[in-house]
């Protein structure tokens, strides 16, 4: 049997995942889990993924990769169902694989959408992550390298690049001359001019430049959804976690890009029960769903992780932390019902999936026409939204 990958975690796991499908194409009896250890959760499920894997291909090589195979390596190696691990940092070197490398004209197979990596790593410490531990310090990509990869997929057909990383808004600090994500979109969209959509991934609002601003405000081809990296809606929790912005600065954030542009869809990641949070704490979460509309949520319950700072603030019970996380999916449900039915009677240009789907500029989901096929000649479809259409 060929090889097997599979993917737990971030969108940036998502995307390496993919990647490493390539990279080891043609292996025979291989399995690989890209691991994530962002919550202790996210260990669990780790090590349920890799039991199921080995009980549904026991004689294949199981090999664990991704964070969790940094920060819980020990615990991951004396597993009798691994077989080894392969350092994160290296996971896409062909070499920690014994693999040929893949040449470039083969990166890009006929998808409709291509997820680049730009960026790795992070140099903040925000006080319930482990990712910097798992993935080291910030490092970026050169943009010249960047440019060819996306050229390469667009070549290849791809409809619409997103752009993804730890830290993706951190991308060029660390290259000479310091240039700005907004740079990088600018230098992607002039270098591949057919390319018809770019997005991009999880960003941190306090670090979106003005270049990066204007392009996300009147660029039609830079969609118009945009993901935080929010985590909290109360000043005191964002403080205690040590991010960077305040709720007033996020709200100003979406209300300058609506401003600009109207159809801009707003996501975040929330964390719902982080020590020390309070109902008013909690509350004052639930309402900034509503002030942002987020349509897009990412939500889970606190967990703690050893050696971080928020492990040793004082713990709000797990029961209650499922039941908050559960209030702030209910609230962005529904924001994300109010906007689906504010679509209908619209025209939307349609990104052509599998299985007769698509997304929207705003990522909004679309049951398309029956006989509808993604691929390099189809790639936007212009569709006039009516009921039952959208998801």
């Amino acid at each position: 049997m060929s090889v097997e990958v599979h993917s737990l975690g971030c969108r940036l796991n998502l995307a390496e995942s993919e990647q490493l499908r390539g990279l080891l194409a043609g292996t025979s009896d291989l399995v690989v889990v890209n691991s994530c250890a962002v919550t202790a959760e996210a260990v669990r499920q780790t090590r349920q993924t890799i039991r199921r894997a080995r009980r549904e291909r026991p004689d294949a090589r199981l090999l664990v990769t991704g964070c969790a195979a940094e920060i819980e390596r020990s615990a991951l190696a004396a597993m009798p169902e691994v077989d080894g691990l392969i350092a994160n940092a290296a996971k896409l070197d062909p070499r920690a694989w014994n693999v040929p490398p893949v040449r470039p004209d083969a990166e890009s197979r006929a998808h409709t959408r291509a997820f680049v990596q730009v960026q790795n790593g992070c140099d903040h410490a925000c006080t319930f992550c482990v990712i910097p531990q798992g993935r080291g310090p910030s490092r970026s990509r050169h943009i010249a390298e960047v440019l060819g990869e996306v050229v390469r997929h667009v070549a290849a057909g791809v409809g619409e690049v997103v752009l993804t990383g730890v830290d993706l808004t951190s991308w060029g600090h660390d290259l000479p001359g310091e240039p700005s994500l907004g740079k990088l979109c600018e230098a992607i969209l002039e270098q591949s001019a057919s390319l018809p959509r770019l997005r991009l991934s999880s960003v941190d609002g306090a670090e979106v430049d003005g270049r990066l601003f204007e392009l996300l405000a009147s660029e039609q081809r830079m969609m118009p959804h945009l993901h935080l990296s929010l985590q909290s809606g109360d000043d005191m929790i964002l403080k205690r976690m040590k991010r960077r912005h305040s709720r007033a600065d996020a709200i100003a954030l979406v209300e300058r890009l609506r401003a600009r542009r109207s159809d801009l869809s707003v996501g975040a990641d929330l964390i719902a029960g982080f020590p020390t949070e309070t109902d008013d704490m909690h509350r004052a979460s639930v309402s900034i769903i509503a002030a942002l509309g987020v349509v897009h949520g990412h939500v889970f319950p606190y967990s703690q992780r050893p050696a971080t700072p928020a492990a040793r603030m004082p713990q709000v019970g797990p029961d209650t932390a499922r039941a908050r996380a559960r209030e702030l999916r209910e609230a962005v449900a529904r924001q994300r019902v109010q906007w689906l039915a504010s679509l209908i009677g619209t025209e939307l240009s349609v990104l052509a999936e599998r299985g007769g789907t698509g997304h929207s500029a705003q990522f909004a989901p679309v049951r398309l026409a029956h006989g509808t096929r993604p691929g390099a000649l189809l790639r936007l479809v212009p569709a006039r939204v009516v009921e039952g259409m959208l998801e």
